[in-house]
């Protein structure tokens, strides 16, 4: 009995003195813990918490917080960038709207206080007005869409659909500009229907953003492609031109909301830098991928990606 209760006093010896370990560890650790994350968050700093400890408990509350400060320091800097690129984006967005409504106050006045225009040259002046409203019109509808997408209120229905016919569908729609600006048009479409799982409409309209932009930035190469092939299990669609191409400094900002080339917003080849991001949100939505490679005035080459549905016969 007596031997049993000197262990139990060993024992109650060892814990106690356990404890007392631990509560001056926990005092010791826990002010520097606290006053560095004050610093921490104050300062906006990517330091971390290092505290040397053998208490388990504390260590693993140190790795859980120094994770939860990682996420805020990626948190700001996706912040940061937002910030960014909203700016630009309301930079471009003066831009567009200003230069064209500019041009339309322009020929107003004119037409209104210049009595030495013919009723013809009125005319003209007016339908130049009527273009540029037009022009306007474009731009904000590309706004209301593309916010559409971004607040998943775009809706998309999933059909199996023929491919091989939307590219001829397309590449035609383009037909009377590619023969009046003079560019030779290299079409690569096998005759067969190739089946992917899309919206039809969708995938129309990143056709048309793709050659659109292949006609407004590969004007200088005159060259523009359009293929559909099949590798495996995926249908690619191409569209590509020979023109200036995308530098490297422009590679991450390409699908940017109204991110385009530096030099295209003082040109008469100006767009509004939506229609790619159109174009990569629509794919995307559609469980589809699209990709980009560039070499300046050899070739630059728009890729849209689908898995194909397995479904192909002749047409």
């Amino acid at each position: 009995m007596i031997y049993v209760s000197a262990v139990l006093a060993l024992l109650l010896t060892v814990v106690s003195y356990r404890y007392y370990k631990i509560k001056q560890t926990i005092t010791k650790d826990l002010p520097y813990i606290s006053n560095k994350l004050d610093d921490i968050i104050e300062k906006q700093s990517t330091e971390r918490l290092l505290v040397r400890t053998e208490e388990q408990s504390l260590r693993e509350l140190l790795v859980s917080i120094n994770s939860l400060l990682d996420y805020h320091q990626e948190y700001i800097a996706d912040g940061t960038r937002l910030r960014m690129s909203m700016n630009r984006m309301l930079s471009n967005v003066s831009h567009d709207l200003k230069t064209p409504l500019t041009v339309v106050l322009g020929y107003i006045e004119t037409i209104q206080h210049d009595n030495r225009y013919t009723d013809e040259e009125r005319e003209q002046l007016l339908s130049k007005v009527n273009g540029k409203v037009m022009e306007v019109s474009h731009l904000i509808s590309k706004f209301f869409d593309l916010a559409k997408l971004e607040s998943n209120d775009w809706p998309i229905e999933m059909k199996n659909i023929n491919a091989s016919e939307i590219c001829r569908e397309a590449i035609l729609g383009y037909y009377d500009t590619l023969s009046s600006t003079g560019f030779e048009v290299l079409i690569d479409i096998p005759e067969e229907a190739v089946f992917i799982e899309a919206d039809r409409d969708a995938l129309m309209r990143v056709l048309e953003n793709l050659l659109s932009n292949a006609i407004r930035y590969g004007k200088d190469g005159k060259v523009l492609g359009l293929s559909l092939r099949q590798e495996k299990n995926d249908v690619i669609m191409e569209v590509w031109d020979r023109g200036k191409g995308i530098n490297d400094k422009d590679v991450h900002q390409i699908f940017e909301r109204l991110y385009t080339l530096e030099d295209a917003r003082s040109s008469s080849a100006e767009g509004s830098g939506l229609g790619l991001t159109i174009a990569k949100r629509l794919v995307e939505r559609m469980k589809g991928s699209i990709r980009f490679t560039s070499v300046p005035f050899n070739k630059t080459v728009f890729a849209v990606t689908f898995k194909n549905s397995g479904n192909v016969r002749n047409s």
